[in-house]
């Protein structure tokens, strides 16, 4: 059953419901809210503090039960660190640890939150709402499709039925409504995506994405269309790029195409382009078998893409959007491509495949092709966990980012930046071309020389294929997943920009 969410303002102690949370910042002082509870207690809530049983540690959380002068069953004080040291940061990891305690710590069915009232440098009440939401839905999420029905006997069940946010004055009302809804189709949005990578890939292959992006389309037959195009469709338009990845599968090839058309008749619609690798073992350049099964989180591209438009199709936004996702397994049948075959692309450029484990690049060059001649799109961005050289770079935080066009690249940053879903940008020199050169085809799929650089060498590689796009390339192989479990990122930078961009804020 899902959590309902609501929106309102009222005051602390006199809620009637079982749970009301409040902030404390470190030294023990008490946000606003809290320091209306002690007032309504008699002292009560600077007595617990004062005793040490919370200090205000950002993430500390303390549950008191029976507060007198409070209508609520329970408060839950969550510390909030420094005051002075309160950031974007600190404030989704106070909500997650007010989310966690909710879950694991408390019999609440309800509850009312007063952590949206604490401020924010440069943010509203908008963002607060949309933040909170969205670290409760990450904390609650779980996947457990899988398990059977004796391992499911020992999962938490967790009770909480319904969370307010309260916002400072009435008048904040429909700015948090706006954050509300936004956040629930973000939500929405990431964990499909979370759901699409958890899945292993015996279940998780072309056909069951392009299936599910067929489901998508079947409930929401006003705004969406899907096409699949078939191998032997890609065979007639020259694929020879991404047929050569999917030649060592017995999975056949997909390529899905989304169209989301809710904007002006006619106008160019931004284009997502998304690598949909459901297995990638490497190929005959074969994969170390220590964390091989995580190679079931390469499609997590493709995932972001039917995330994307899940919440683009709640959010109704005005603006037309196309979606492609390239979608194949790599393996090393006796059919599979060798190290040093030369393939011809839909663009007619010829490549030499020197590594076969390179072969997300190979698949999106021709999806980008298709992109660019089919819908003509604004512009084009494309995510993909391209390469483990942008995990190196830049760790697990920022996805890396290229783009021939810098209006895009601010675009993208800014949106990651509101909505906590970072990007970093890369450079996409034009010296960098040199080292993909090839002997014997116009270009490699690998360095052919110099050292380094991997991430910049896989974006150099498609940007041979988007010269005529406004295009950015997202190389999430450090934020898509994390240990074993997939993030659903980058679906909040994605959706961001897209709200952007229908407000004309791009």
């Amino acid at each position: 059953m899902s959590m309902e969410y609501f929106v309102k303002s009222g005051n602390p102690e006199k809620q009637r419901v079982a749970c009301i949370i409040v902030g404390i910042f470190d030294r023990r002082a008490a946000s606003e809210p809290a320091e209306v509870v002690d007032k309504a207690s008699e002292g009560q809530v600077a007595a617990i503090l004062r005793k040490g049983d919370m200090d205000g540690k950002l993430g500390s959380t303390l549950v008191l039960h029976g507060v007198p002068g409070v209508f609520a069953d329970r408060v839950l004080l969550v510390g909030l660190g420094k005051q002075r040291d309160f950031d974007e940061t600190s404030f989704r990891k106070a909500n997650a640890a007010a989310a966690r305690a909710l879950r694991n710590s408390t019999g609440a069915i309800d509850a009312v939150s007063y952590l949206t009232h604490i401020e924010v440098k440069g943010h509203d009440t908008r963002w607060n709402v949309q933040q909170a939401v969205m670290a409760t839905e990450d904390s609650f999420y779980r996947f457990d499709t899988l398990k059977g029905a004796p391992s499911k006997e020992h999962l938490p069940v967790y009770k909480l039925e319904r969370l307010t946010f309260d916002v400072p004055r009435r008048s904040d009302l429909p700015a948090g409504e706006q954050g509300l809804s936004e956040a629930l189709a973000v939500a929405h949005g990431v964990s499909l995506a979370k759901d699409l990578g958890n899945l292993p890939g015996n279940i998780c292959t072309p056909s069951y994405l392009a299936d599910c992006a067929l489901q998508m389309a079947a409930a929401n037959p006003d705004l969406l269309k899907v096409k699949i195009l078939e191998e032997a469709d890609m065979e007639k338009l020259g694929m020879g790029s991404l047929l050569s990845v999917s030649r060592g599968s017995r999975q056949p090839a997909k390529l899905i195409c989304l169209e989301y058309r809710n904007g002006v008749k006619g106008e160019k619609p931004v284009a997502l382009v998304g690598k949909g690798l459901t297995f990638d073992s490497g190929g005959i350049s074969l994969k170390p078998g220590a964390k091989m099964d995580e190679m079931k989180f390469d499609m997590c591209g493709g995932a972001s893409v039917l995330g994307t438009f899940k919440a683009l199709v709640e959010l109704k936004l005005p603006i037309n959007v196309v979606g492609v996702i390239a979608s194949s397994e790599n393996m090393p049948d006796g059919m599979a491509s060798k190290p040093g075959d030369i393939v011809t692309s839909m663009a007619g450029i010829t490549i030499e495949v020197l590594n076969t484990d390179a072969e997300g690049r190979l698949i999106l060059c021709d999806a980008l092709t298709y992109t660019e001649r089919t819908y003509e799109p604004a512009v084009c961005i494309d995510m993909a966990t391209l390469t483990g050289a942008c995990v190196i770079a830049l760790g697990q935080f920022p996805s890396g980012l290229f783009s021939n066009t810098p209006s895009l690249a601010r675009a993208l940053l800014t949106a990651g930046e509101q909505i906590g879903d970072r990007a970093w940008e890369l450079p996409l020199w034009p010296e960098y071309e040199e080292n993909i050169k090839s002997e014997f085809a116009d270009i490699a799929n690998i360095a052919t020389k110099g050292e380094g650089g991997g991430a910049i060498i896989g974006a150099t590689f498609l940007h041979k294929f988007t010269k005529k796009m406004k295009w950015a390339h997202l190389d999430i192989a450090g934020t898509a997943w994390i240990g074993k479990k997939g993030t659903g990122r980058p679906v909040p930078l994605l959706t961001q920009y897209l709200v952007n961009y229908a407000a004309k804020e791009e």
